[in-house]
């Protein structure tokens, strides 16, 4: 299956070279988790704050269920602070 997987702000940096954009599309299997793909690239959990599959909010207790389907879109925003 095919997977956008985006990362935004300063997760960015956990993105393979090859990415482009922020984005990198990749191959996953039917039983890929949202976590497994944030622990394959290393992105600390708690920095994992705001993550929506085709931009709908994916619950935490979501991300370790195999959800995605081919042609998803999983992107992902560290916590923001602003005021």
């Amino acid at each position: 299956m095919q997977l956008k997987f985006k990362l935004y702000a300063g997760l960015s940096q956990y993105l393979p070279p090859e990415a482009r954009d922020n984005v990198l599309q990749m191959e996953i299997s039917e039983t890929t988790t949202a976590n497994e793909i944030i622990d394959r690239f290393q992105v600390p959990r708690r920095l994992a704050h705001l993550v929506l599959l085709n931009g709908i909010y994916l619950k935490p207790e979501d991300r370790d269920r195999p959800v995605m389907r081919d042609g998803d879109t999983l992107a992902i925003w560290p916590p923001v602070a602003g005021g």
